[in-house]
């Protein structure tokens, strides 16, 4: 087997899974799990027909480049979304779909990793971090450099951070906007500067912006990394990528549906690698997300949601605990008052509520880890699940600790 897997670490919820062993917790309490972001709203409605009535379109191979009303669609979407004029986004040339923005990173990063002209090739990434960027960039044979997010630094990342040495043997650069777990939103300067860099040192810039839907303030949706090229006069997108998905957005996890955009020569050259990678979403799962894509009322609906169950979660637990009130995403990060995995074992062990410990999420850098003592809380369950789950952590606070 490839040597390289034996660099890849434990995945956190295996992490989880060997911290929480052996361990039986208050069998009067129902589990909540805070733990994992998987969204547990209720899909739109208009899911149940298409699948109802779509069974024929399983009948045949999708196409690698999907089907042309979908790129059509995400491109409309992109548009609307972004104020990105029309004209710039042309369906066959900028637009891929992907089966999730999981496989397509894991897979882009491989794909844009190139070592025959970078022995040393560096990718450069946030920290704390989804996974998937790490375990790719090793995968590749790269290596990761990591941006440390954190309080002092407003979660952002501080490029001017970097040394010289490693921006020059550096190749892609991952930004996470709205961020996972920080829940942190990239400004606009701060994407200009990433733009002034990859000219410089000619990296391609990929943000993954699946948390972009969920935002609190109706009148701040965060912008985007091709927003912000075009804007600045980059019409074709020049080394900048972005990943979406539907999985947030639309509370549609399982159907495994997504999409890459960006400048057209990358996508073609990512093109080319998917004909062998083969892993495109089916006809049935395109249709789908069509009619996702074209909705967006279902996403607004979603966002009040989320948006009652933060005030109300950090109402509860603001008291007794140091939080960020982010303004994007569906996490809480905050602060534990004892070392953050003896926080989830204990917490587990008395209430019966899951948690992720920061460092799961983290790695150690010179700069210290900027996991220590925090935890990640999805708030991804029903409102009333979301209510008692604060309260419990409230309850073991305040008389069990």
């Amino acid at each position: 087997m490839n040597s390289r897997l034996e660099k890849l670490q434990e995945y956190p919820f295996q992490k989880l899974k060997q911290l929480l062993a052996g361990i039986e917790p208050p069998i009067g309490k129902e589990r909540i799990m805070l733990s994992l972001g998987e969204p547990k709203h209720e899909p739109p409605s208009f899911i149940h027909d298409i699948l109802a009535t779509g069974g024929n379109l399983l009948s045949g191979y999708p196409l690698t480049r999907g089907e042309e009303n979908l790129r059509e669609s995400i491109c409309l979407w992109l548009s609307r979304r972004f104020s990105i004029s029309q004209d710039l986004l042309d369906p066959a040339q900028h637009v891929l779909p992907v089966s999730g923005s999981r496989e397509a990173i894991f897979s882009f990063i491989q794909a844009a990793v190139d070592r025959t002209s970078h022995a040393s090739a560096r990718v450069v990434m946030p920290n704390p971090f989804y996974q998937i960027y790490e375990g790719a960039t090793i995968m590749a044979g790269a290596t990761p450099y990591f941006l440390n997010n954190t309080e002092t630094n407003n979660w952002l990342p501080q490029l001017d951070k970097v040394p010289e040495s490693v921006w020059q043997d550096t190749q892609l650069l991952i930004l996470c906007s709205p961020d996972n777990p920080t829940g942190s939103v990239i400004p606009i300067d701060i994407y200009r500067e990433v733009l002034e860099l990859a000219d410089r040192y000619n990296f391609i810039v990929a943000a993954d912006e699946c948390y972009s839907e969920l935002y609190r303030d109706e009148n701040k949706p965060p912008a985007g990394l091709l927003q912000v090229a075009a804007a600045e006069g980059r019409t074709g997108f020049e080394r900048c990528i972005v990943f979406h998905s539907l999985s947030k957005r639309s509370n549609l996890p399982g159907l495994r549906s997504g999409f890459v955009a960006g400048d057209s020569n990358i996508i073609n050259a990512y093109f080319k690698y998917r004909t062998y990678h083969g892993c495109v979403p089916n006809r049935l799962t395109q249709a789908i997300s069509v009619v996702a894509w074209d909705d967006d009322e279902h996403v607004i609906r979603n966002r009040a949601v989320y948006r009652d169950k933060f005030n109300t979660v950090i109402g509860i637990l603001d008291p007794v605990m140091k939080l960020n009130n982010p303004p994007a995403g569906f996490y809480l990060w905050p602060e534990t008052p004892i070392n953050e995995e003896e926080f989830s074992r204990s917490l587990f062990l008395n209430e019966n509520v899951m948690t992720l410990p920061g460092t799961y999420l983290a790695r150690d850098t010179m700069s210290g880890n900027p996991g220590k003592n925090r935890v990640r809380i999805a708030l991804v369950a029903e409102l009333d699940e979301c209510i008692e789950s604060a309260e419990r952590i409230r309850e073991f606070i305040t008389e069990k600790m």
